[in-house]
């Protein structure tokens, strides 16, 4: 059981890049090309901060620049960089998605400091 609790976080941040890729390289194919979709990643890794925490964001992030580098910029398929300011926007994403993770995680921590302070009062109470 204990393997499994741990596993979730991990496969929570794979599954939510991975979702997000397929939709970001539909809206690529459909819209041939269009150019910064890479920001959109940014949204599941918030939820996975929020959700599990900055090591569960950081895996999100780090799945989600390698899926990035191999479908969403040209050529595709491949993690050669055909114009060098498309690999300085995928460090530029990467280094801002961390920053939010951290961020996002930190804004959350005085929230729930104070939910688990009030329930130990309550219990204390008791």
């Amino acid at each position: 059981m204990s393997i499994l609790k741990r596993a979730e976080p991990v496969v929570a941040a794979l599954a939510a890049a991975s979702l997000a890729t397929v939709v970001l390289w539909l809206v690529r194919q459909t819209l041939s090309g269009e150019p910064h979709l890479v920001f959109f990643y940014l949204v599941p890794m918030v939820l996975m901060a929020i959700l599990y925490g900055i090591p569960s964001a950081i895996i999100c992030v780090a799945a989600a620049t390698v899926s990035a580098a191999f479908f969403l910029y040209d050529p595709v398929y491949t993690f050669y960089f055909s114009n060098p300011s498309d690999l300085g926007e995928l460090i530029c994403f990467a280094g801002l998605a961390l920053i939010g993770a951290k961020c996002t995680a930190d804004l959350l921590r005085p929230a729930m400091n104070g939910l688990r302070g009030n329930r130990a009062s309550e219990n204390s109470r008791i």
